[in-house]
């Protein structure tokens, strides 16, 4: 009786939110179709990019367009310089990109440009995880990340002009902070999105992309407490995405060669997680960790020699050391700087 209450009490999905799930299915799936028929390199890029314009904000606008944009044309210059020219000092390069993260951190904090920070860090981690591998074409990795940026963009706009709102969004409430909340949240985001880098940097991880993604996305949260609560959402997300992963495998089986067959199930995954993010209205909850678990499934590990078992199981354990570790890091910092009055929380 108290599970059917509770269902019951579930809200129905409105119009809008159906229309932005059909934006988000579409472009996620429009993006891999894309990259996969044009056998383009960093596939996880076309298909996360367009993900993350329309699920992590619900309009579009020259605002949001422009905050996008710039960040990719400073992403580009930003690595070019880290990788290129700093790749021999690692110390140096470490404070550099300490302070990248840092001033990102701090538009998430305070509120302005929050789009513009929040792609910064998750855009600028993944190139850097990319990067730091001495077999990389930097110029390729900047060039498919430029390419996905302006496809993300485009593909947005199209389902936008397909899937169209039918009622005019209420503006999301900016909640005020004290200067010491915001130098709060902004020395822990950018202390651990570093430390993070450092490690990956130093450890040969190069096949989990989506552990290095999930210690980013649950710093979204701005704070420890909120961490917690994205960090649980993020693994059952991640969980739910790689068993959704292996279950089209099995039911693809030695059909993986019938992409059409390929991009139905797909669009189906990510219409089931896209109400579930819908549905839950926030950033990087259950619904969005299993859209970006698909996304990253399908854009690196989709081969007709290869199946996704391997590749699923490796990448939700990784994941999921990879948040505790990252929960422990962020306690610690929560303590140190609840500590001294001006970074108090």
């Amino acid at each position: 009786m108290e599970i059917t209450t509770q269902r019951a009490s579930r809200p129905a999905l409105t119009e809008n939110g159906f229309r932005q799930c059909l934006r988000v299915a579409g472009g996620g799936a429009l993006g891999f179709m894309v990259s996969q028929l044009m056998g383009w390199n960093y596939g996880v890029f076309f298909t996360v990019f367009p993900m993350f314009l329309l699920g992590m904000v619900p309009i579009l606008n020259g605002t949001i367009i422009r905050q996008f944009l710039a960040n990719v044309s400073l992403n580009v210059l930003e690595v070019s310089l880290v990788v290129g020219l700093l790749k021999h000092m690692p110390v140096v390069m470490t404070l550099v990109v300490l302070g990248i993260f840092l001033f990102r951190f701090n538009l998430m904090a305070k509120g302005t440009l929050f789009l513009f920070g929040a792609n910064g860090v998750l855009t600028l981690s993944i190139l850097l995880h990319f990067a730091s591998y001495p077999n990389v074409d930097l110029s390729d990795l900047l060039a498919s990340n430029l390419a996905a940026s302006g496809l993300a963009v485009f593909i947005a706009m199209l389902m936008h002009t397909l899937f169209p709102d039918v009622e005019v969004r209420k503006p999301p409430l900016r909640p005020t902070k004290s200067l010491a909340q915001i130098r709060h949240e902004t020395l822990m985001g950018g202390a651990t999105a570093t430390l993070s880098f450092v490690v990956f940097q130093v450890f040969d991880l190069q096949g989990s992309l989506s552990a290095q993604m999930a210690t980013i996305l649950v710093l979204f949260a701005l704070g420890y407490s909120g961490a917690k609560v994205s960090a649980t959402k993020r693994a059952i997300g991640t969980l739910l995405g790689c068993n959704l992963a292996l279950l089209m495998q099995l039911l693809l089986y030695t059909q993986s060669h019938h992409f059409l067959l390929v991009i139905v199930l797909y669009w189906l995954g990510l219409m089931l997680f896209a109400r579930e993010h819908v549905h839950e209205g926030a950033g990087s909850g259950v619904g969005f960790g299993g859209l970006t678990t698909l996304g990253i499934l399908f854009g690196q590990s989709l081969d007709p020699q290869q199946d996704l078992v391997y590749s699923a199981l490796y990448r939700f354990s990784s994941m999921s050391v990879a948040l505790m570790l990252t929960l422990l890091v962020m306690a610690c910092l929560h303590e140190l700087l609840n500590l001294w009055e001006p970074t108090r929380y």
